[in-house]
């Protein structure tokens, strides 16, 4: 928090003028106002804030020893929170995060505009076809979902920012058991305290919000070309009839577009039961964390 109290000392002359969020949010985060708001070292002056003690805040500055910078009170609700200040800075997307996100848009109409369809499950045939002409339908549905598994499981683990899901989920923790103990305790002050930090941090929601859509976005833009190439063999008649019809597992035999799990043909149920297998083993094998905790 010391760059963000330079900042704002910084900005309001060493606390001789007033100051408001829209006067420091290209610096700050909207986590670290809310903290110094939330310590009483920024106090409400009207629609402002005010430096509570600038000569302490100077101090801390300039690491003199006797520095105490002003608190909210007394008590463990005043403690440093454990988790540092998360930068959302970090989980801003990139242009070409939203370019994928863009095309997964544009590719996801295919599942209704054949036009679309037809355009990309030729595109992925030039790449699939070779093997499609040697092996059985049902063992390229096997092999794509092999590959886009493996696609997805590296996109998470690469794209996913683990430690900040980590801090995300600690913070809302530490908020709520801090609550329950002002409530034992029946603090009013620390539990209008910490409706604060509650407000404050409900930006972490579309943090974790971010984080988690990002690789997913990528995710659907590998995976969406090869389930409409799947989509354009079964419907237009691009399966042999020699391979029309496997005997499927717990189903017995059946054709590609009979329904097993409801209205669910048969193709969906394989490939995603396929994807889903290779992707947990791959998981473990190659021990990627997918998750924060």
């Amino acid at each position: 928090m010391r760059d963000a109290l330079a900042v704002v000392y910084d900005r309001t002359d060493g606390g001789s003028e007033e100051i408001a969020w829209s006067d420091v949010n290209d610096q700050l985060t909207s986590g670290q106002w809310g903290r110094l708001i939330q310590k009483d070292v920024l106090r409400s002056d009207g629609d402002e804030f005010r430096l509570a003690d600038p000569a302490a805040v100077e101090s801390a500055l300039s690491d003199e020893p006797t520095a105490t910078v002003p608190s909210s009170g007394s008590g463990e609700d005043d403690a440093p929170d454990p988790v540092d200040d998360i930068d959302d800075d970090e989980s801003s997307w990139t242009t070409w995060d939203k370019l994928a996100g863009l095309g997964s848009v544009g590719l996801f109409l295919g599942y209704s505009q054949t036009p679309i369809r037809n355009a990309v499950g030729g595109f992925i045939n030039v790449f699939v076809g070779p093997l499609d002409e040697v092996l059985p339908f049902y063992v390229i549905v096997l092999m794509l979902a092999l590959v886009t598994g493996l696609a997805t499981t590296l996109l998470q683990a690469n794209l996913m920012n683990m430690e900040k899901m980590s801090a995300y989920q600690q913070r809302m923790k530490d908020i709520q058991e801090k609550r329950k103990k002002a409530q034992e305790r029946g603090d009013d002050e620390a539990m209008e305290r910490i409706r604060e930090e509650q407000m404050d941090a409900m930006g972490d929601q579309l943090g974790m919000f971010k984080e988690q859509f990002r690789p997913m976005v990528w995710s659907m833009f590998f995976t969406i070309p090869v389930f409409l190439w799947i989509y354009w063999k079964v419907f237009g008649g691009h399966i042999p009839d020699a391979e029309w019809q496997i005997v499927a597992p717990l189903v017995g035999e059946a054709g590609w577009q009979q329904g097993i799990v409801g209205p669910m043909q048969l193709w969906i149920v394989w490939y995603f039961l396929c994807s889903m297998g290779f992707t947990q083993l791959i998981r473990k094998s190659l021990n990627i964390q997918t998750t924060p905790t």
